[in-house]
C-alpha cells in the first residue's frame, strides 16, 4: 500500500528542481533580464547556487544569459513550454465546464476571451437554451476596449503596457455600423483610463450595446500565479430583462467562476 505521506515527502524533497523552477517563476514575472544577484536576494539563496542553478538551466536552453548587461533572462527552450502550453489547449479544457456550470445557474450565455494584442480572441462560447447566437463566437476576435472580456482583462494590465497598446487615436478602433461620437466606448488614452479606473474600483467591467445592439455584457478577468491577465469570462444578456441595477449581482457569480477558473491554473484570485 503507497503512504500518501511518503509520495508528499519525495515530490518535495528535490531542492535542486524546486529552485530551478522558483528561477523560471521569478524571470517569468520579470519585465526583462535580471541580474544574479538580484535572483539571489529575491530567492533568499547563496549566489553560488544560483549561478550553478542558472548555468544548468542555460545548457539546457531555458535560461538565457546577455554577458554585456551581465543578467539572465527566459530561454527559448521556456518558450517552446509555453507554445505547448497553447497547443493543449488548457484554458479552453479546464474553462468549460466552469461556464457550462454558470449558464446553467444564470440562465445566460457566457463566454471566455484571452487577449491578442489590442483584440479579444473568443475561445468558448457557451449559449444558454433559448438566447440568440452572439457574435462573439468562437475564434471571433473583437477591439478589447469596447467589450466586457478586453476591459476587465485591460484593468490588471500597467500602465506603460496599456499605453503601448493604446499609444494614439488611431488604436482606438470603432465597430462596424457605429459612427465616431456615437457612444460606442472610449474613443481616447484618456477615456479609456478613466473607464478602467472604473472597472478595477467595481470589480468587474460591463459594456451596453457597444458590441450589439441590445445587449449588454458584464465581465471579470482570471488572472495568472504572476497576476497577469489570463482570461477573461463573461456574461451576455438581452438588455431590457437585466437593469443596471442586477449587474453587481451576476457580476459576482461571474467572479466565482473566474476565481475557480484562475484557482484550476494555480493563479491569483482578483
Amino acid at each position: 500500500m503507497i503512504n500518501p505521506d511518503a509520495e508528499t515527502s519525495a515530490r518535495t524533497d528535490v531542492p535542486a528542481a524546486r529552485q530551478s523552477l522558483r528561477i523560471l517563476t521569478f524571470l517569468a514575472g520579470q519585465r526583462g533580464p535580471v541580474a544574479a544577484a538580484t535572483l539571489a536576494a529575491a530567492l533568499a539563496l547563496p549566489r553560488s547556487t544560483v549561478y550553478r542553478l542558472l548555468g544548468a538551466l542555460e545548457d539546457f536552453g531555458f535560461v538565457i544569459h546577455f554577458p554585456e548587461d551581465r543578467r539572465y533572462g527566459i530561454g527559448l527552450a521556456a518558450f517552446e513550454l509555453s507554445s505547448g502550453f497553447l497547443r493543449q489547449e488548457p484554458l479552453t479544457r479546464l474553462g468549460r465546464p466552469i461556464l457550462a456550470a454558470l449558464v446553467d445557474r444564470i440562465g445566460e450565455s457566457a463566454h471566455l476571451a484571452v487577449l491578442h494584442g489590442r483584440d479579444v480572441l473568443y475561445l468558448i462560447e457557451e449559449r444558454a437554451p433559448r438566447r440568440p447566437s452572439l457574435v462573439t463566437d468562437v475564434g471571433v476576435r473583437l477591439p478589447s476596449h469596447l467589450t466586457a472580456s478586453g476591459r476587465a482583462l485591460l484593468s490588471t494590465l500597467p500602465s506603460a503596457q496599456l499605453r503601448a497598446l493604446f499609444p494614439d487615436s488611431a488604436a482606438f478602433a470603432l465597430r462596424a455600423g457605429h459612427d465616431e461620437g456615437s457612444g460606442t466606448g472610449p474613443q481616447g488614452y484618456g477615456e479609456l483610463k478613466r473607464l478602467l479606473e472604473h472597472v478595477r474600483a467595481d470589480g468587474y467591467a460591463a459594456e451596453d450595446g457597444e458590441v450589439t445592439e441590445g445587449m449588454a455584457s458584464v465581465a471579470v478577468a482570471v488572472t495568472d500565479h504572476a497576476g497577469w491577465p489570463a482570461a477573461g469570462i463573461a456574461v451576455t444578456f438581452a438588455r431590457e430583462t437585466l437593469p443596471p441595477s442586477e449587474w453587481p449581482a451576476l457580476a459576482a457569480k461571474v467572479q466565482l467562476s473566474a476565481a475557480e477558473l484562475s484557482k484550476r491554473i494555480r493563479g491569483r484570485s482578483q
